[in-house]
């Protein structure tokens, strides 16, 4: 697993980023806590994973990159929602990918 390096993060998330993410790094439970990666499938932009499958040895096996964490499934979703307008805004594209990538 990989962090992007200027994570998003939902207002809820943000009050505790660092226990989250250290949790998420120790592979511990956490309920409501869902993170954003680059989608696994190229046809798609992100996908929003709770962040308790990432303990599933399927996507420890994977180099999943984490662009984003939200507390809550509604926050996810608005985190979602800025990471692809941020992107359009930007680049006039829904390249997420690329732009992360650069």
């Amino acid at each position: 697993m990989k962090w992007y390096r200027h994570i998003y993060m939902g207002e809820q998330a943000k009050k505790n980023r660092y226990r989250i993410i250290g949790k998420i790094r120790h592979n511990k439970l956490q309920m409501d806590v869902y993170v954003i990666t680059l989608a696994s499938n190229p046809s798609d932009l992100l996908d929003i994973y709770p962040s308790y499958v990432l303990r599933q040895k399927h996507f420890q096996k994977q180099e999943y990159l984490i662009v984003g964490i939200a507390k809550g499934y509604e926050e996810a979703i608005e985190v979602a929602v800025k990471i692809v307008t941020e992107v359009y805004t930007k680049t006039g594209t829904f390249g997420i990918r690329e732009y992360i990538g650069r």
